[in-house]
């Protein structure tokens, strides 16, 4: 086989790749954590055992669909950091633009954060924490790096920044699930309050020297 057939044979299978993952995605946002392999297979019009060829098993999908929506709210919690506003207007944006992502898509939101909610007999052995944890560690690197990359946080900048990153994605999580579960104040109100608790040693900090500020 020569290089341009595996570079279209690459391209085939990237492409059915995604049309699974689209249909998976329909399957989800109808079913939430109730979302199961062979509704998946069933939409996409394939039989399970080729869903399990293209991603082994739940676990597999699972993995998949959660790194296609967490590079989507990571780009646009950057674009939200690098709004042309002053910082406590980012601050609040970035809020905000968590919670209005698992606002709109809240079956999608079940779906990564508490799959076993919806598991069967089929589904045992599916471990949540070994899957949704990953998600938040990462939404935590990512911000510890724009922190470190924007902020003068002192001799021990980089620590500090990874413990405020995992410190705020630990806050939006908690408080954005017991939010949306419950409703006990509007969107604005939460992202408000929660901007007053950060507020104090972010307003405090200097810009980084030769960095692109915040």
């Amino acid at each position: 086989m020569d290089t341009t057939q595996r570079t279209e044979q690459q391209r085939s299978a990237d492409r059915r790749r995604r049309e699974l993952l689209e249909a998976a995605d329909r399957v989800v946002l109808r079913d939430g954590p109730q979302a199961s392999m062979n509704a998946i297979a069933a939409e996409a019009g394939i039989t399970k055992p080729i869903l399990y060829r293209h991603f082994g098993d739940k676990s597999g999908l699972y993995a998949a669909l959660a790194k296609r929506h967490t590079d989507a709210l990571l780009n646009s919690l950057r674009a939200a950091l690098d709004a042309p506003a002053d910082r406590r207007e980012r601050v609040e944006a970035t809020l905000d633009t968590y919670l209005a992502a698992i606002e709109a898509r809240p079956q999608v939101y079940r779906f990564l954060m508490h799959p076993a909610d919806g598991s069967t007999a089929a589904d045992q052995g599916f471990d949540v924490g070994k899957h949704s944890a990953p998600l938040l560690r990462r939404m935590g690197e990512e911000l510890a790096q724009v922190i470190e990359d924007r902020l003068d946080l002192g001799p021990s900048s980089q620590q500090l920044a990874r413990v405020w990153g995992h410190g705020i994605v630990g806050m939006m999580h908690a408080a954005g699930d017991w939010w949306l579960g419950e409703r006990p104040c509007s969107r604005d109100e939460l992202v408000k309050s929660l901007a007053d608790l950060l507020w104090g040693r972010l307003a405090a900090a200097g810009d980084k020297v030769g960095g692109p500020g915040f």
